[in-house]
């Protein structure tokens, strides 16, 4: 094992692993792991060469302040350079980022300003433009500029195509990759166009993306739709893009990207990120589409730690609809935590109030059912908790029985959807039973995902 000065030496050199367990048709597939940079992404390739080239131009020196627009893993790859070289960083994030990049980030040391996700380029508050103003208004600023910086494919012609073609030892027929920034694509077309011109290079992009239609149709869409996957698709054409070694491009799900990744870790032990589905299920797609075998490559693009609270998450995921789950045409629909499934957060009378503090704060729920012999005895909620504590917090050691409230609402599961508003606005949530047997609890979130659901279909 090599010993390295500090954490910068480990970004690229990344491991690739071949698909054992999926139906890869007559082709072999593998996946290079970005995952296992330092930073956790292909992108730590690119925010080191983007600040070191900044550092040779005389752009940027010790102490100066950066400005990017990102959707998370450039900025974590800037942040983590940033940190070991002296820089101030300034990162401007779509809102629609998993929590995990945005903590991790703070961590750091970047500071975060989030916008919208639903604005498109040209708009004030569209993140690329946003970014672009903050660095021009802060004195002595850099702005990044991902988008049109030429060490961004410079990073990939450089570095990670060289590096793909050793690994693969020189035999390979195709790689499978999402577009973001456009650098990785431009940078291993110039690559490969001298190395292996007969290198087949295939998109996988998000359903709204307007690079799919743009690859197979030659058309460019002057509207894009929104997609819940990370760091790749787009609503326009970044300047350093080249696209002419693309050979076709597949046009992914939502739904599709999110189950893929999550049968890649169940099949394979990657844990990867949401994009990282997207390329997998564009990759199978392909190689069970070829007539002769073939030896195909795609990435981990990052890695799943920054998504447990959403594509690993079973309750996000049903929220959005992207899990097979029994419908029942009744209100065990909107049941986000059924009891019999053993997923509702529960507490019992006589544990103590900190218990169910704890379980509040963990399981980031606002009441909890109480639970003697399998049978629904009351409710606490945070109000009930608060008013049990405010004088005296020496009562966090008293039983939940000392708190929670008895007189209950409670709604049968064969009720109208319509009857939950009444409850609702009472300031209530709804406990469902069928008979005397609870079922789970319905919130006023669980209605509106229910309902957003159904203008989804």
């Amino acid at each position: 094992m090599s010993v390295f000065d500090n954490v910068l030496g480990l970004i690229g050199q990344t491991p690739v692993v071949k698909i054992n367990h999926l139906d890869t048709g007559p082709c072999e597939l593998f996946i290079k792991l970005e995952s296992q940079n330092p930073g956790g992404s292909i992108k730590d390739r690119i925010g080191l060469k983007m600040i070191e080239d900044a550092e040779a131009s005389g752009h940027i020196s010790p102490g100066s302040t950066l400005v990017e627009g990102t959707a998370g893993n450039t900025g974590l790859g800037l942040a983590l350079v940033a940190a070991q070289k002296g820089y101030r960083l300034i990162l401007v994030i779509p809102d629609k980022m998993s929590r995990e990049k945005i903590s991790n980030l703070k961590a750091m040391g970047a500071e975060v300003v989030l916008t919208r996700s639903d604005v498109a380029k040209g708009h004030p508050e569209y993140y690329q433009d946003l970014a672009k103003r903050l660095a021009s208004e802060i004195d002595g600023a850099f702005f990044i500029n991902q988008f049109s910086n030429p060490s961004n494919p410079q990073a990939h012609e450089e570095v990670t195509g060289p590096e793909i073609w050793e690994q693969m030892e020189k035999n390979l027929d195709a790689i499978v990759l999402g577009v973001g920034s456009s650098g990785t694509v431009t940078g291993l077309s110039r690559y490969f166009a001298r190395e292996a011109p007969g290198l087949e290079l295939v998109l996988a992009d998000p359903e709204g993306s307007i690079l799919a239609e743009y690859i197979n149709k030659g058309t460019l869409a002057t509207k894009s739709g929104s997609w819940l996957v990370e760091g790749i698709g787009e609503d326009f054409l970044p300047t350093i893009s080249d696209f002419t070694r693309v050979s076709k491009a597949y046009c992914i799900s939502d739904r599709e990207s999110f189950r893929m990744g999550r049968e890649l870790l169940v099949r394979e032990g990657v844990l990867g990120g949401s994009s990282t589905g997207t390329l997998l299920a564009a990759a199978l797609r392909y190689c069970r589409e070829q007539q002769e075998p073939k030896r195909v490559l795609t990435f981990a693009c990052d890695t799943g730690n920054r998504y447990l609270s959403k594509m690993y998450n079973d309750f996000w995921m049903r929220d959005q609809g992207f899990l097979d789950v029994e419908n029942y045409g009744d209100l065990r629909d909107l049941i986000a935590r059924p009891y019999q499934s053993h997923d509702t957060v529960v507490i019992g009378p006589d544990e103590p109030l900190a218990n169910a503090y704890k379980r509040m704060k963990i399981y980031d729920v606002s009441q909890l059912p109480v639970i003697s012999e399998d049978r629904l005895v009351g409710i606490l909620d945070e109000s009930d908790l608060l008013l049990a504590v405010a004088e005296d917090s020496d009562r966090f050691d008293d039983p939940v029985r000392s708190a929670m409230a008895t007189n209950l609402t409670e709604i049968g599961v064969n009720a109208d959807i319509s009857e939950l508003m009444p409850i609702f606005n009472s300031d209530f949530v709804a406990i469902v039973k069928d008979g005397e047997q609870f079922l789970g609890l319905i919130t006023r979130v669980d209605l509106l995902n229910y309902l957003r659901r159904k203008t989804d279909r």
